[in-house]
């Protein structure tokens, strides 16, 4: 178990790398957009994600 936890740990570590590497401006630009976006706005997209995420490893496994 542990092993598929830190597999899927570095797995976001690569696709969370990907965006500031191939696309440094945009990845600034998208940040900055962000920051204006209200903290409830943030938190829905958050669970939002988590949920997407959690239905299509639901679905898979």
């Amino acid at each position: 178990m542990w092993h598929s936890l830190a597999t899927a740990l570095c797995l976001v570590l690569v696709l969370e790398g990907l965006m500031p590497f191939l696309a440094p401006a945009a990845w600034k630009r998208m940040l900055a957009a962000a920051s204006r976006i209200s903290d409830r706005q943030l938190r829905i997209a958050g669970l939002l994600c988590m949920l997407t995420g959690t239905a299509c490893l639901y679905l898979i496994r």
